[in-house]
């Protein structure tokens, strides 16, 4: 309830219009595509703001791709991103005490409701520009989601949205965020669906496509998104390039779940080594600019280098280096401290995977080789949902980058394939991957933010019967009569809780009427405890195959202070589990609105 307040007193917007936007799908999709067009004036001026520093910094002409340029001057390759990796620290140190909450949009769908903080997510874009804006080896597609996400955040919350409102919007913000991108509203609205919302729902489709749609009216104004590939370029898939597809898929799927793995390494080496955390973006700056020397497409996202690579002849050896290259310089970048994401990064890496098994397979075999462009495209496919875990956003993103319905048959093969060959053989995406690094047990964005707040104080009894520990058989049975009560606690003398009895087991067992009542008593080791969430209390219930528990204060005190039953807690998730359910939630909406 006091969370309901607090957005209450936030909501600035009148009564009616909040009462509008909540029982009407119209009103919802009215939002979403003014979160649309906000998301597609951020990402501009986003990327804006990072091509101004790469131009500043790395003295590049007007327009000029960082990662596109044939070489640096060496002074600027190896200081401008060691200095900015000093202002990162510096920044981080500052500001971070300010930042309040940090969490990115998956994280906020799946633990808080939807709910971003604006400070923290403000913060984040900061990093994650200076980290690009310097050199960093991320990619801006993270700051775009933050920023986008957290505006759509605060505008459920001066709407008083319900939860399910709250994650829906958010999920408009990360697809305009990558709508506007890439000028690809499909790839942005399943983008919204498979990696912020986590399902797809017939009511979710309208609000989610029309952000994705409105971010792409806004970036073109701005800015010219040519074709990866030009329509008509690539001719029809013959049958003997679906093996290939299928090898390049496997091929980057394993080579992604490296990419990840070595983040984490690069991480644990900073923190085995003892290095101080104002230290280490320092460090993996020199180190990246180390890397520049030998290509400059180590630095920034690769939005140039991919163009490059996709056109230009290459040796299958060059191509490899340039994979290892890049994706050492990525693992840095993040394992160091800097900010962004693996979304374009993945691309290029993917697009170099393709090729080069191309190359090979050219001098191997030449006459069954596949088209090195085509090949290209699936390694995109693979290599970024084995990084990103959207299959169908990849499919689509490939289709709106090549305007071509053959790329987008190969990259649902080699998608399909990745994600199988990801999901079982690593069960990660770059994002959860991190969240298990820290600790975290999210697979994804689905709500289980609801779990941890169903808790065993909600659900228990407060008034438990007790008798003391050292009563005797006869004296319990003198205090309960049989079929008073089904369960008893015992308690010691200082209070702390001794085993529980059932009444069943009081005047059923043969015992003696001056035994002590403690033969009796079942469970002494098993308790839970207040702040248990149910999912936790459940997983005990089946471990100790108990039907009741007691509640105690602390695991150490051992108060009693409750008791909860198997059969409680399950009608509770259950209920709780129907009512979260993304169909039921469509339903509510539709009955309210019916109702208004």
């Amino acid at each position: 309830m006091s969370s309901v307040r607090l957005h209450l007193s936030k909501a600035t917007l009148p009564a009616a219009l909040r009462r509008f936007v909540r029982s009407r799908a119209s009103g919802l999709v009215l939002v979403a595509v003014l979160i649309g067009l906000v998301g597609g004036l951020l990402v501009v001026a986003l990327s804006a703001t990072v091509q101004f520093l790469h131009e500043t910094l790395f003295g590049l002409a007007r327009n000029q791709h960082l990662s596109a340029m044939p070489a640096l001057t060496p002074w600027r390759g190896i200081l401008v991103p060691c200095i900015g990796g000093g202002v990162l620290a510096l920044l981080t140190a500052t500001a971070r005490p300010l930042a309040g909450r940090l969490a990115d949009a998956i994280e906020a769908n799946a633990l808080y409701g939807g709910h971003l903080s604006m400070k923290g997510s403000l913060f984040v874009t900061m990093q994650t520009v200076l980290s690009s804006g310097c050199g960093g080896s991320v990619g801006l597609e993270a700051g775009y989601t933050q920023i986008c996400a957290a505006v759509s955040s605060r505008v459920g919350i001066v709407l008083a949205a319900r939860r399910a409102d709250m994650r829906l919007l958010v999920a408009c913000g990360g697809a305009a965020a990558i709508a506007g991108a890439f000028n690809a509203p499909l790839a942005g609205a399943f983008y919204g669906f498979e990696v912020v919302l986590g399902t797809y729902t017939v009511g979710a489709l309208s609000p989610v496509a029309a952000s994705a749609l409105a971010a792409c009216l806004v970036t073109r104004q701005f800015v010219d998104h040519p074709y990866l590939v030009p329509p008509g370029a690539i001719g029809a898939m013959h049958g003997g390039e679906i093996a290939h597809v299928a090898m390049i898929s496997l091929v980057a799927a394993l080579l992604g779940i490296g990419l990840m793995q070595a983040v984490g390494t690069c991480e644990g080496l900073f923190s085995r080594f003892r290095i101080d955390l104002r230290l280490r973006p320092i460090i993996g700056g020199l180190l990246i600019g180390l890397l520049s020397l030998a290509t400059p497409q180590v630095l920034g996202a690769g939005h140039g280098a991919l163009s490059i690579d996709l056109a230009v002849p290459l040796l299958p050896a060059t191509l490899a280096a340039l994979f290892l290259l890049k994706g050492l310089a990525s693992a840095i970048s993040l394992g160091s401290g800097f900010r962004g994401g693996l979304f374009y990064a993945s691309l290029l890496l993917g697009a170099l995977v393709g090729r080069c098994y191309a190359g090979v397979a050219a001098a191997w075999m030449p006459s069954l080789a596949p088209d090195p462009g085509l090949a290209a495209l699936a390694g995109i496919a693979a290599f970024g949902t084995g990084v990103i875990g959207a299959p169908v956003t990849m499919t689509a993103l490939t289709l709106e980058a090549t305007g071509s319905f053959t790329v987008a048959i190969v990259s649902l093969i080699a998608a399909s394939i990745a994600s199988l060959v990801v999901r079982d053989l690593f069960g990660y995406s770059f994002a959860t991957w991190r969240f298990h690094l820290r600790g975290e047990a999210i697979r994804g964005p689905h709500d289980v933010g609801w779990l941890r707040d169903l808790t065993v104080r909600k659900l228990m009894r407060a008034d438990v019967r007790t008798a003391p520990s050292h009563w005797t058989v006869d004296e319990a049975r003198a205090a309960f009569a049989l079929g008073s009560l089904k369960n008893f606690a015992l308690a010691d003398a200082a209070g702390r809780y001794a085993g529980l009895v059932l009444l069943d087991d009081l005047y059923t067992t043969a015992s003696e009427p001056d035994e002590s009542i403690l033969c009796l008593a079942r469970h002494r080791d098993a308790v839970l405890l207040p702040g248990m969430a149910v999912r936790t209390a459940l997983d005990l219930f089946e471990a100790s195959e108990a039907d009741v528990m007691i509640v105690v204060d602390r695991a150490t005190d051992g108060t009693i202070v409750g008791v909860l039953s198997e059969s409680s807690a399950l009608r509770a998730y259950g209920r709780e589990l129907e009512r979260q359910s993304p169909d039921n939630v469509t339903t509510m909406q539709a009955k309210g609105a019916t109702l208004h």
